[in-house]
């Protein structure tokens, strides 16, 4: 990236510089989560600096769980923030999502540990394992469990 003044760069020189394609630019603009641009006679869009920084914050939230509504928000939040109304920010919405993260590494450790059980003890049959009494793997609970908790996404 060699331009340093706001709106001197070009939908793929960001996309580039941001380490995403000109699809994603494009979309996360309609979403919101990028200001529309300034435009140039030619009717090109121009790009600040700030759209490579705002587009690899993105990113980085993404890989580490929010979802694009959640990042949404949290951009919102950021902005409202800086124009003097405090707002709920990053600390409380990584908090929740960490009490979300540690609940999946809950649950993928009992599946991890159900599995290596399962291993160990050489089931082959999944009909024959679940009728069996000493299958590791609570087939009768887990039944009952997604019965009463319905599908997890």
């Amino acid at each position: 990236m060699n331009a340093t003044n706001a709106g001197t760069l070009r939908t793929g020189q960001v996309a580039e510089a941001a380490g995403v394609n000109v699809q994603t630019l494009r979309y996360y603009e309609r979403r919101g989560l990028l200001p529309e641009p300034e435009r140039s006679l030619g009717g090109h869009r121009l790009y600040g600096d700030e759209a490579v920084t705002t587009l690899r914050v993105i990113k980085a939230a993404q890989r580490l769980g929010f979802t694009l509504d959640e990042v949404a928000e949290l951009l919102e939040a950021g902005r409202r923030h800086r124009h003097g109304r405090p707002v709920p920010g990053l600390r409380q919405r990584a908090a929740e999502k960490l009490a979300e993260v540690e609940a999946k590494i809950a649950d993928l450790t009992t599946i991890r540990t159900t599995l290596l059980a399962a291993v160990e003890a050489g089931c082959d049959d999944l009909a024959a394992c679940a009728s069996s009494a000493c299958c590791p793997i609570p087939f009768t609970g887990l039944a009952e469990e997604y019965r009463h908790a319905g599908p997890r996404r």
